[in-house]
């Protein structure tokens, strides 16, 4: 039974409220942990530190920040099979899932911020005939806030570290009570690659009280918020009259539309693990299947035959597929959705079941799920899953899939499979989403925005857009003449 500290000023500390919330094992529904549910006096004891810190980290050179930033990465790397193997654990994903994605791209995100910063260029202009010059100043905010979610948890918690690091703010950061195992071990590594103390600090807890603490805390500049639509609304609404900066990356109920021009035999790999990757509970995958019509019956007899190649198991297993679901309680809010499928007059095709592991009969697993459905208005069509379940359905023209596709609150991101070329870029430019894969999922280049329209969030993350964010542009007018 391991009891984690919050990590401020580069120390560790138990939570001033004395509270703390026990941490579940999702492969076998054990308690193995307990985590600090702090208050606000531990964000604000959080903020101190950072706001201390502020004055030398913003004026540190790029060069230093970058040194620092690349050797956390590396430290990453140096640690990633104990860190995969905590991830695995923690969150209930296959071990090798976490092995070769999620601590290689948390480690990348340092590298490439690390880098990034030292090309992140400010704009100037010549103002002809005036003898004067503009240019753009680009400051560091402050101090700011990170608050990740528990799909992917060190992967999309130093998504938002490493930039705000690297523009030169100060960190008060919360990752999921429900996955904070790889975060609470960042901070070993960050001290080990000598950032100094007080830059990041991470602090434990629900995000009703932790959360809340950091969102409405008057000095924390701008917020960077990764999870649900619901919640993302809720921290709209709470730092409006503080007039903090806002990104927000939120939900999705992601199309994957395929046409019978495509290259079938790698559309039907990839959308296997654009359906059930990391027991579907990532927000970009592609829980809405729209099948052409004269390829759909093939489509549909293919599909659920590999669907139920996929295994069932225990996370650390080598030949396990679908690990297990990240709590129990979401487990149920999952099956709670295939219920509602069924008396909408979905079809189940296969799964729909939760599963009893030999050995682990008390973890939260969930066969792959494919449902036929009738209608694109129907529920599970229209609110997020975020599990290992997905409908499919016919469509007849492009303009139909079109607006089947729109017709959602979200718009994070689509899938389309044609060789038609014309096509794929007229879709692209109708499809409402931020990201949009042609004949691929989940290709991913870091220099590029990520986010999304509507209901998916605010802004965007990634490259230089979300240095433009951790950034305030101040414009300098100098007249010579």
């Amino acid at each position: 039974m391991e009891r984690i500290q919050n990590f401020i000023n580069g120390q560790y500390y138990e939570p001033n409220s004395n509270e703390w919330l026990d941490n579940y094992c999702p492969a076998n529904g054990e308690i193995y942990g307990q985590i600090p549910n702090s208050s606000r006096i531990d964000v604000e004891n959080a903020y101190i530190a950072a706001q201390s810190a502020f004055p030398t980290w913003s004026q540190t050179t790029l060069e230093e920040r970058s040194r620092i930033l690349i050797k956390i990465s590396e430290l990453l790397e140096a640690n990633l099979n104990h860190l995969a193997k905590v991830e695995s654990k923690d969150n209930g994903k296959p071990l090798h899932l976490a092995s070769q994605i999620d601590i290689p791209r948390a480690a990348s995100n340092f590298r490439f911020f690390g880098n990034a910063i030292t090309q992140f260029a400010s704009e100037s202009h010549d103002s002809v005939g005036h003898q004067a010059i503009n240019f753009t100043l680009r400051q560091p905010i402050g101090v700011v806030g990170c608050i990740s979610p528990w799909n992917l948890p060190l992967y999309l918690f130093t998504w938002k570290i490493a930039p705000a690091l690297a523009a030169g703010n100060c960190v008060v950061a919360k990752p999921s009570e429900i996955t904070p195992m790889t975060a609470y071990k960042l901070g070993d590594i960050c001290n080990e690659a000598q950032l100094p103390p007080g830059v990041l600090n991470i602090v434990h807890g629900l995000g009703s009280t932790t959360g809340q603490a950091i969102i409405e805390h008057p000095d924390i500049k701008a917020i960077s918020f990764t999870g649900g639509t619901k919640t993302g609304a809720h921290i709209a609404k709470t730092t409006a009259p503080l007039f903090k900066k806002l990104s927000l990356e939120l939900g999705g109920k992601n199309p994957n539309t395929i046409f019978a021009d495509c290259d079938y035999k790698n559309m039907l790999e990839t959308t296997v693990q654009s359906s059930f990757t990391n027991q579907g509970q990532i927000c970009l995958c592609g829980s809405r299947i729209f099948v052409e019509s004269s390829i759909y019956d093939t489509f549909k007899v293919d599909f659920v035959e590999k669907v139920k190649t996929l295994k069932v198991g225990h996370p650390l297993k080598d030949d396990t597929d679908i690990g297990a679901l990240v709590s129990e309680s979401h487990l149920k809010k999952v099956m709670e959705y295939i219920s509602i499928a069924k008396q909408e007059n979905g079809r189940i095709l296969c799964g729909g079941h939760s599963v009893k592991v030999k050995g682990f009969e008390k973890g939260y697993y969930l066969e792959p799920t494919v449902i036929e459905v009738l209608t694109n208005t129907c529920t599970i069509n229209q609110e997020e899953v975020f599990g290992p379940v997905v409908t499919i359905m016919p469509f007849n023209s492009e303009d139909h899939v079109l607006q089947m596709m729109n017709e959602v609150k979200y718009g994070l991101s689509a899938t389309v499979w044609t060789n038609d070329l014309q096509r794929a870029i007229r879709m692209s430019k109708q499809i409402q989403a931020g990201i949009v894969w042609i004949n691929t999922w989940m290709m991913r280049d870091l220099r590029t925005p990520f986010g999304g329209t509507k209901a998916s969030g605010i802004g965007r993350e990634g490259g230089f857009e979300v240095l433009r964010f951790f950034t305030e542009p101040k414009n300098v007018c100098i007249k010579y003449g």
